[in-house]
């Protein structure tokens, strides 16, 4: 499954109403950290196509989903399950760490 673009309009549908957890980071274009975090989300959502939903929110384009969530520092990954909020990771962390988190909360 690739990484879903998720943004104000889709975000009901894609998180809340999800029937499975959801990865998501919380990024900028411009952020070196979350550039760094891409290509782990990338894998993530390859591999973890049963189990996990993973979806990516502009920050700068969605300021309203970063306010709900209080994210001051990007990349954040929240892994939200049943509309509520699992596990945080803030700034670049291993694949490892992440893949035991969803681990956890599927």
């Amino acid at each position: 499954m690739s990484v879903l673009r998720i943004t104000s309009e889709n975000y009901e549908e894609e998180v809340l109403q999800s029937d499975k957890p959801v990865l998501i980071d919380f990024y900028a274009n411009w952020c070196g950290p979350c550039r760094a975090m891409g290509p782990v989300i990338e894998e993530i959502a390859e591999e973890a196509t049963d189990s996990i939903k993973v979806g990516k929110i502009n920050v700068d384009e969605n300021q309203d989903l970063a306010m709900k969530y209080s994210v001051m520092s990007i990349p954040t990954i929240l892994v939200i399950k049943n509309g509520k909020v699992e596990k945080t990771f803030v700034g670049v962390r291993d694949k490892s760490e992440i893949l035991g988190a969803i681990g956890d909360v599927s």
